[in-house]
């Protein structure tokens, strides 16, 4: 999956530092689009030394390697860089540096939607000590944004529940969802399975999670059994197909990175 980069390892620790020349700068414009040098299925991201971003805050680590994002909503051309949003990214490569564009891109998105303070509508400023946002004015704090949902691999016997969604990756799913306020995930898993395709569950069981940076998402992963009838009756406005699917028939994604595609893989493999 996408988060598992090792022998690699993300240090997400804040801390107030200046970049150096050598770091690594995440240059996102208004749209999202972040600057990046793709070919040959290799990403690279510009360094201080060539962007010259002047108002970057540290984001992470990655082993010896520092990643700053430029809070400038950086327009401007880089040579050998050219504008990519985060899906083409997501099909241009992989390994550390798909990780790191994920993870930058949430802390871009946070940093871009909270510039005032919700309470007194002062400019919000960085906190010095943490990952988080302070109003100078009236002391609130603002921490990123983490949205939790669920992947659920519905199977009845030797068949899972395979879905397309209705607009946005075109490829197949799984029953998903986000949980809503005095869930629990359980719950999320059951309301979400028939909200999507009127079928009832039981026995759910977690599976694995994951950070997922594109929609601010942390995924996590059950699988659970259909209980009593199996027929579908698919939410037309969420999905444009549900239908049970045999194992050996499972079609899985072009990528290995996403929890859903390891989830499927798991049962057409009868792994899970």
């Amino acid at each position: 999956m996408i988060q598992d980069i090792g022998p690699s390892k993300l240090n997400n620790s804040y801390v107030k530092t200046a970049p150096l020349p050598d770091d690594t700068v995440m240059a996102f414009d208004g749209e999202g689009k972040v600057l990046a040098d793709a070919n040959g299925g290799i990403i690279r991201f510009p360094t201080e030394k060539e962007i010259h971003s002047g108002n970057a805050i540290y984001l992470f680590g990655i082993d010896e390697n520092r990643y700053f994002l430029d809070l400038g909503n950086n327009e401007g051309a880089v040579d050998g860089y050219e504008r990519y949003d985060i899906r083409k990214l997501r099909d241009s490569g992989s390994g550390k540096e798909l990780f790191a564009a994920f993870t930058a891109y949430h802390l871009w998105k946070w940093y871009a939607a909270n510039i005032y303070c919700g309470r007194c509508k002062s400019p919000l400023v960085p906190d010095e000590k943490e990952r988080a946002l302070r109003c100078p004015g009236c002391g609130n704090i603002i921490y990123p944004r983490i949205n939790p949902a669920v992947i659920v691999g519905v199977t009845s016997g030797d068949s899972i529940l395979i879905t397309r969604y209705r607009s946005g990756y075109a490829h197949n799913a799984l029953i998903a969802g986000f949980c809503e306020i005095g869930e629990t995930l359980e719950e999320t898993v059951r309301r979400e399975v028939m909200e999507e395709a009127g079928i009832r569950v039981k026995n759910i069981r977690y599976y694995k999670s994951q950070p997922w940076g594109m929609a601010e998402d942390l995924l996590m992963g059950f699988y659970c059994e259909a209980d009593g009838d199996t027929d579908i009756h698919m939410d037309e406005g969420e999905l444009k197909y549900a239908e049970w699917t045999k194992r050996s028939d499972i079609a899985l994604q072009p990528s290995d990175i996403s929890l859903t595609n390891e989830m499927m893989r798991m049962f057409k493999e009868n792994r899970e």
